[in-house]
């Protein structure tokens, strides 16, 4: 019986023009590529890339994965399809870059309005944000790069005062980081960034080996504001399509009330 994983790449396979890899359209009696011409692209014997289809062989690798998709000149999605049928999950993320925010990306945040939103990285660092963000968590256009990080704002910058539930907050985020990059594993960047908290904080220290893994999902983020008083919020969190290393935040008032000193606040900026 045939598998779903022969079947794609078979589809696959056969949907590719010989020509646009040199080889020759004479004497063929099925459209695409043959078997042993894909193995050739990918660097695998031919007998194994047989089995393969045939659902023999047991599960390649991540790397032996990747050389089928170049090979079958498969697109983000494919690829992603191809490790789903394989190994039953997706490949490891990759990195999006920093400056990478689309317009219509950012065009989203602002259509929240009333209700702050950003877009942040596994290791919390705040990409993009919409104007009711900037009023109401932290004006990112007025700070570098490095203090966009709510990590840092957390443990080292002592911006802690407006979170009514600090240890909470920072618990919860320390959790989250560690899930998150573990699915999109370490950039040089991030291990900096991690050995800077563990050497200027023992908070961070302290909460960071404790090994906590925590999914944000949704919640309630409480505010003391001078401007307004107390503000609850209700979060949720998304990913972002195209990109699974970021996340999309968006909080919510909690109340008409929290609605209406969101609306004060954001009057004054």
């Amino acid at each position: 019986m045939d598998n779903p994983l022969g079947i794609f790449l078979r589809e696959r396979r056969a949907r590719l023009d010989p020509a646009a890899f040199g080889l020759p359209l004479e004497r063929r009696r099925t459209p695409g590529l043959r078997r042993e011409e894909v193995a050739q692209l990918a660097h695998v014997s031919a007998t194994w890339y047989t089995w393969l289809e045939q659902g023999r062989g047991g599960a390649p690798s991540a790397d032996v994965l990747d050389r089928l998709a170049r090979a079958l000149a498969l697109n983000d999605e494919e690829r992603e399809h191809l490790y789903l049928l394989a190994q039953q999950r997706p490949p490891k993320i990759e990195r999006t870059d920093q400056s990478g925010v689309t317009p219509q990306l950012q065009r989203v945040l602002d259509a929240f309005g009333e209700s702050p939103a950003i877009v942040k990285t596994p290791e919390w660092t705040v990409l993009a944000w919409n104007h009711a963000a900037s009023v109401v968590l932290t004006d990112y256009s007025q700070v570098p790069p490095e203090g966009r990080n709510l990590l840092r704002n957390l443990f080292k910058y002592g911006r802690r005062g407006h979170l009514i539930d600090w240890e909470l907050v920072a618990r919860s985020v320390v959790g989250t980081v560690r899930r998150d990059l573990l699915r999109a594993g370490m950039s040089p960047e991030t291990e900096a960034l991690i050995e800077e908290l563990n050497r200027d904080s023992a908070e961070f220290r302290e909460m960071w080996a404790a090994g906590d893994v925590l999914a944000h999902g949704e919640g309630i983020k409480r505010l003391r504001t001078v401007a307004a008083g107390d503000l609850s919020l209700e979060f949720s969190t998304f990913a972002v399509d195209g990109h699974p290393d970021l996340g999309l935040v968006v909080f919510n008032p909690a109340s008409e009330e929290d609605r209406t000193k969101v609306r004060a606040l954001m009057a004054t900026k």
